[in-house]
């Protein structure tokens, strides 16, 4: 009887089991980890990230400060301490931050220093996800939690039983001004900290409000309290207000900030929070997450492949931050950074395309059009406002990388079908990109009147990173042409761009079969390592810039002697040892290092320039090798851990490239509607396009061994090229990979199943 009960229990509970989804699926933001990547430092980063707790593409982000003042690494995952909690909107270590501002509740004697405030904690009472940060200060006995919206944040600090319960105000130095207002509850004020980027009369203006009246009120300057004193302005100055709290007593602070005026930071406040509660808007923000994570909806076995995914997916959804408000009238319009006045309509900043446009933004092309016109006309904006794309912005201009890459954000946006923007404005800045330089050498071309006379830029003429400038504008070019070509332009235009996306041909040595510096008299440059970093590359060698012809990779096949040359040479770089020079640089940069200690080689993941390479062996018949590459990589170099990325996570495009590999494929080529095949990863993957359609991605044997494509079925029917096409995915559909753990010979091998390439 007893057995009859229980196996009748047992099917009950298993129906039960069955119709509930797994909690990935219905509340994927709790299986994001923002830790991800923090553990990181100057000489080895393994992410250089920070816990933003921030909504999808916020203005603002919140972060627990545990770095000095100034200094670009702001969250340690190995620091003992933290200084305070900064609104930021860091973008990069290596680029810093701007607008920044911090709370932090102490207890007992006020202090001001930033050492001296400084409180011991422990990641095991922190709490990090997207929408919410919660951790326990040890020295004040106090419970600090941050829920954000995009332009505002509530607070709730947990006090011990004391008459010296205290928030301190920072508004940093380089120049600040606070005011605090105890008949309102309320302290204002504005920062103007930054690390360049900002026209002269840029600030960041706060508003604080309490929901428990002060008992202390004093503004300080530099770490002295300035007695009587409510209102200050100088080069660093900050605020404190005081309470008597009961043991567990929770105070809540309201605040919000803006670039435009102390009136817009009070409407940004009134309008994102309003008299919302702490757990409201903690609930808002979980939904928000939820909705946009959800969007992509993985299955499979192994959990931590789902966190890193997830981790992944929320880090491809805070850059660019959104640098626009609404005004009293709900009208979009912006603080411009370039210009420093208020104007209308959207801006965007905080990004370096030389990363981003490999794979963030095509991202943004397939699952968010409508964002990406509205990035596209911030852009505009942007040309408007100062005459130039920006290629690193933050919040304008910045001199950091190189490349004209917005010619590929602007292309990719309209090939694939995306309107709503002003493009033959940005046609008109791609152009002018090709004959000008800009203020800062990362924008316009440098060296474009080298590049445009003798279609490249010479090694001996005082441009650094010449080589890498030549790849980058020849494809470039090529998305110049395509772009030219849907708008009908002349053909002697069309033609002019075709003939200069060949010009890395230029470049590459037949000797050595890599891409090497040339003089401006035709010689190549020697001595010639491809091992060295820097010099005529960028943040690379030549080893792993060779690959940088995205747009023709045929015709590289045939430099290099056919296809299986082609492949034998991708494959050396795995095979050669971790070698390299640095001499250019006089130390091993941190990407040097994490090459190094990888054990791929010299496969250097870490850094962008290489990242597309592992799916160039589908263009030279040889698939299983990209999906053998492309699912070490994902095991080795990926983990939902403080060391979880391999290198700089930079602005998502590391991210990006784990999202879309474990998807089973990658946007090689940016201007043009294919993404490449590698190895899905999970299971099942279903994504919900903006239009409501539903492509899923199916490899129900998938596996740590099955990574072996033997055969693919696109909506029932099969389907042997290596690429799949944009507008495919749009429509909604069904792809299923049947997988194994032997390499096929027969799958995707043949020439026509080669993805894009200009050479036929």
């Amino acid at each position: 009887m007893k057995r009859k009960f229980f196996t009748v229990l047992f099917s009950v509970l298993n129906i039960f089991a069955l119709a509930q989804k797994p909690s990935h699926l219905t509340d994927p933001v709790e299986w994001v980890n923002p830790l991800m990547g923090t553990q990181s430092k100057f000489s080895l980063s393994a992410g250089n990230t920070y816990p933003a707790i921030a909504m999808p593409w916020g203005m603002n982000f919140w972060m627990p400060q545990t770095g000095k003042m100034g200094d670009g690494w702001s969250y340690g995952y190995d620091a003992e301490k933290i200084r305070g909690f900064k609104q930021t909107h860091q973008p990069s270590p290596w680029i810093n931050d701007y607008g920044q501002f911090s709370v932090l509740p102490i207890t007992g004697s006020i202090k001001i220093d930033e050492e001296s405030r400084a409180s011991w904690f422990s990641h095991k009472a922190e709490t990090a996800k997207p929408h919410f940060y919660k951790v326990y200060l040890a020295d004040y006995d106090v419970t600090t939690e941050i829920t954000p919206t995009e332009r505002a944040a509530q607070f709730r600090f947990t006090f011990p039983k004391t008459d010296s319960a205290f928030v301190l105000l920072d508004a940093f130095d380089r120049g600040s001004y606070v005011k605090i207002i105890p008949s309102e509850k309320k302290i204002i004020g504005y920062t103007t900290k930054n690390s360049g980027g900002v026209p002269s009369n840029f600030k960041n203006y706060f508003v604080l409000i309490f929901d428990k009246a002060f008992t202390f009120s004093s503004a300080f300057h530099g770490t002295t309290l300035a007695k009587d004193t409510l209102e200050l302005k100088a080069g660093h100055v900050g605020a404190v207000v005081g309470f008597k709290t009961f043991r567990g007593e929770k105070i809540g602070l309201k605040v919000a900030s803006s670039f435009i005026s102390p009136e817009q930071a009070e409407l940004n406040l009134k309008r994102e929070i309003g008299t919302d509660t702490f757990d409201q808007t903690f609930e808002k923000g979980r939904k928000t997450w939820n909705h946009e994570l959800s969007r992509i909806q993985v299955e499979g076995e192994d959990i931590d492949q789902i966190r890193t995914f997830y981790s992944c997916l929320y880090r491809v959804m805070l850059f660019p931050r959104k640098f626009y408000e609404f005004d009293s009238k709900n009208q979009v319009v912006h603080y411009s950074p370039y210009n420093g006045q208020t104007k209308p309509g959207y801006m965007f900043t905080d990004n370096g395309f030389w990363d981003t446009f490999r794979a963030v933004f095509p991202f943004f092309t397939l699952m968010y059009p409508t964002l990406n016109a509205q990035i596209m006309q911030g852009l505009a904006n942007a040309y408007d406002e100062s005459g130039f794309l920006p290629e690193w912005a933050s919040p304008g201009h910045r001199d950091c990388m190189i490349g004209s890459n917005s010619a590929s954000l602007i292309t990719d946006s309209y090939i694939k079908g995306i309107r709503g923007y002003d493009i033959d404005k940005l046609y008109e800045a791609i152009i002018k990109n090709t004959n000008h330089a800009g203020p800062v050498s990362s924008v316009g071309r440098f060296g474009h009147a080298y590049y445009n006379e003798l279609g490249y830029v010479p090694y001996d003429v005082k441009v650094n990173e010449n080589a890498a400038r030549t790849l980058e504008y020849a494809y470039a070019d090529f998305c110049i042409s395509q772009l030219a070509k849907s708008l009908k332009k002349p053909q002697a235009e069309i033609d002019l761009y075709l003939k200069r996306s060949q010009n890395y041909r230029n470049i590459f040595d037949p000797e050595t079969k890599w891409m090497r510096g040339k003089n401006k008299d035709g010689q190549f440059q020697k001595p010639f390592s491809p091992f060295k970093w820097g010099d005529a590359f960028t943040e690379g060698n030549s080893i792993h810039y060779t690959w940088s012809v995205f747009q023709d990779m045929k015709g590289l096949v045939g430099l290099m002697g056919g296809r299986e040359a082609f492949v034998q040479k991708l494959d050396t770089v795995f095979t050669l040892p971790p070698i390299f020079d640095d001499s250019y640089y006089g130390f091993p940069i941190h990407e040097i290092r994490e090459m190094q200690i990888m054990n791929m080689g010299n496969y250097a993941h870490g850094n962008q320039p290489i990242q597309h390479m592992i799916y160039l062996y589908n263009y030279a018949g040889a698939p299983s090798k990209a999906q053998y590459w492309a699912r070490e990589v994902m095991k080795k170099l990926y983990q939902p851990t403080p060391d979880g990325y391999c290198g700089d996570e930079d602005n998502g495009q590391t991210s990006a490239w784990y999202v879309f590999s474990s998807l089973g494929f990658y946007p090689v080529t940016p201007g043009t509607t294919q993404y490449v095949i590698g190895s899905p990863l999970f299971k099942k993957a279903t994504l919900t396009m903006e239009n409501g359609k539903k492509f899923t991605i199916e490899a129900p044997a998938s596996n740590s061994t099955n990574m072996y494509i033997q055969s693919v079925a696109l909506n029932g029917k099969p389907y042997n090229n290596t690429f799949l096409e944009h507008g495919d995915i749009q429509k909604g559909g069904t792809v299923r990979f049947n997988m194994s753990s032997k390499a096929t010979q027969t799958w995707g091998i043949k020439p026509e199943n080669a993805p894009f390439s200009l050479s036929k």
